[in-house]
């Protein structure tokens, strides 16, 4: 029977990587999870950060969108994301309903979701199937992306989660994984506050809560209290899964870490 090498390598590649995917890591020193999470507030936080940082939300957020679009059979047109981190998803459907409800609320609660379904995943020791969920993720939101600055931004992620997922050890993929997971939980609020301040100045007449309020009738400042109250929890249960099996010595570390 005649061999193939290189088809020989590409299957034990793959074997390397599902065996790395489906086997549990034990999670980073309490020092490397304090630091994960002071490197994480400093993205949302500084004001030199946050401006690149919110790229990753608006992915998740339009992402977000496109998943509840598909999920209530609505048709998924297309994916626009913006330099100045706004973004737009189109999909065509009824103009009303559940259907347009649900993909209209899904957008703010987007990584708030991504955050806590990590968190818990983390939680299990599966921080390397974390990297390749994201990066599968990506490259489905990839497909439906209709510029060109939306594909350099989801290009790049993908390509830094790739390179995180094949070139790095275990455990800097944790940590890795650690500090994706605690940015999209922390950073969830904080789009939130943003909306509504635009609001307050009128200049956010067509956001996502006040297309919820004209398709239900409920007040929009009623959906960004929402918004903000279900992004808050999910921070603190997120923290809660990740620290509560030695939740001291976590929190001992931070103050040390901030003199």
């Amino acid at each position: 029977m005649r061999t193939y090498p290189r088809h020989a390598a590409r299957v034990e590649a793959l074997r390397e990587v599902w065996h790395r995917v489906v086997t549990e890591q034990p999670p980073p020193s309490t020092g490397v999870v304090a630091a994960t999470i002071a490197v994480a507030a400093l993205l949302v936080l500084a004001p030199g950060a946050w401006p690149v940082a919110r790229h990753v939300v608006t992915i998740a957020h339009e992402g977000a969108h496109g998943f509840a679009a598909w999920a209530t059979g609505r048709q998924l047109a297309g994916i626009r994301l913006h330099s100045d981190t706004s973004g737009v998803t189109v999909s065509r459907g009824r103009a009303s309903g559940v259907g347009m409800v649900v993909t209209v609320a899904a957008g703010y609660l987007g990584p708030t979701l991504l955050g806590l379904v990590a968190a818990w995943l983390l939680g299990a020791g599966h921080a390397v199937a974390l990297l390749w969920i994201l990066l599968v993720l990506l490259a489905l939101l990839l497909v439906q992306i209709r510029n060109w600055f939306g594909l350099w931004s989801v290009l790049v992620s993908g390509v830094v989660v790739f390179g995180v997922s094949w070139l790095l050890p275990e455990q800097e993929q944790s940590a890795f994984a650690y500090l994706v997971t605690w940015f999209l939980l922390a950073a969830a609020p904080r789009p939130v506050v943003e909306l509504q301040v635009m609001r307050w100045r009128g200049q956010a007449q067509g956001s996502d809560a006040d297309q919820l309020a004209r398709l239900t009738g409920v007040p929009a400042i009623v959906w960004v209290g929402g918004f903000l109250l279900i992004t808050v929890a999910a921070l603190g249960l997120g923290f809660w899964w990740l620290v509560a099996a030695s939740p001291a010595s976590v929190l001992g570390v931070l103050p040390e870490m901030s003199l």
